[in-house]
């Protein structure tokens, strides 16, 4: 009998992978020693990282930006050789904007993603909400096809009141707009697993603060971040959780440990 070992999977928003560099992330990162560590928010093309932040030692890094520079962006460093690497999901609308990095391992296949934000215009909110539609779709493909997922990053949305701290002064607000919220209600339904909620239903844990505000100190916050996983592979997820305590950015990480054979 092949026995299982735990991997530890964390995920963070870390809003500008430079900027964090220079606030304590490697020290971090080697602390926590991840199996698997995404990156959302990474603010850089490839060419612009140094060594330094490519080049962890025990670990492959993978990085998909966006045509615009210094904009959206997702990293993923992992001990783990995956089977195969896939930057972004086939649609060029939502691939330019670098907010995808598909890793397949034997067990799963690891979505990293930055979701839109929808709050600068209407154009942007339909195009989150675009977005969120042609990813689940790929989604429900690769699972007819037999495929576990599993599913982190930045969502920009709080799926429910328990989720931020004023729901009632946000429920016009992007972020918390019944048709995105609606989303994650139909996500839910059809069997993908917000891993938190699943080991954690108390309030006031939260992933990203207002960084004017002074929001994080008073934790007045949203939970917008998540490790989705597919129900046939829910039994393999041990724990999952927030670490509101790391600082670097406006998002905090958040982690799941996954048996694996």
């Amino acid at each position: 009998m092949s026995c299982m070992s735990s991997w530890k999977l964390l995920s963070w928003n870390v809003n500008g992978i430079r900027a964090v560099a220079k606030k304590g992330f490697m020290e971090w990162f080697k602390s926590e020693s991840p199996d698997i560590l995404c990156l959302q928010e990474t603010k850089a093309q490839e060419d612009q990282l140094d060594n330094s932040i490519k080049e962890i030692e025990g670990y492959q890094s993978y990085w998909s930006a966006a045509v615009k520079k210094g904009y959206s962006g997702v990293g993923v460093y992992t001990r783990h050789e995956p089977i195969s690497v896939h930057k972004g999901f086939g649609k060029d609308r939502f691939d330019s904007e670098g907010r995808t990095l598909i890793l397949e391992y034997p067990d799963f296949t690891l979505f990293n993603v930055y979701f839109p934000n929808g709050k600068q215009n209407k154009d942007r909110l339909q195009y989150k909400m675009d977005f969120y539609e042609a990813i689940l779709e790929h989604w429900e493909i690769l699972r007819e096809n037999g495929k576990r997922l599993i599913i982190c990053g930045d969502v920009n949305t709080a799926h429910q009141e328990i989720d931020l701290s004023r729901p009632k002064e946000n429920k016009k607000i992007s972020g918390f707009l019944p048709m995105e919220r609606a989303w994650i209600d139909k996500i839910t339904t059809l069997g993908y697993i917000d891993t938190f909620r699943h080991f954690n239903t108390n309030p006031e844990n939260y992933t990203w603060w207002h960084l004017m505000s002074g929001a994080r100190a008073r934790n007045v916050g949203w939970r917008i971040d998540y490790f989705f996983a597919t129900a046939d592979l829910i039994a393999n997820i041990s724990n999952g959780w927030i670490s509101s305590d790391v600082m670097g950015s406006d998002h905090c990480p958040i982690g799941i440990e996954v048996k694996v054979q």
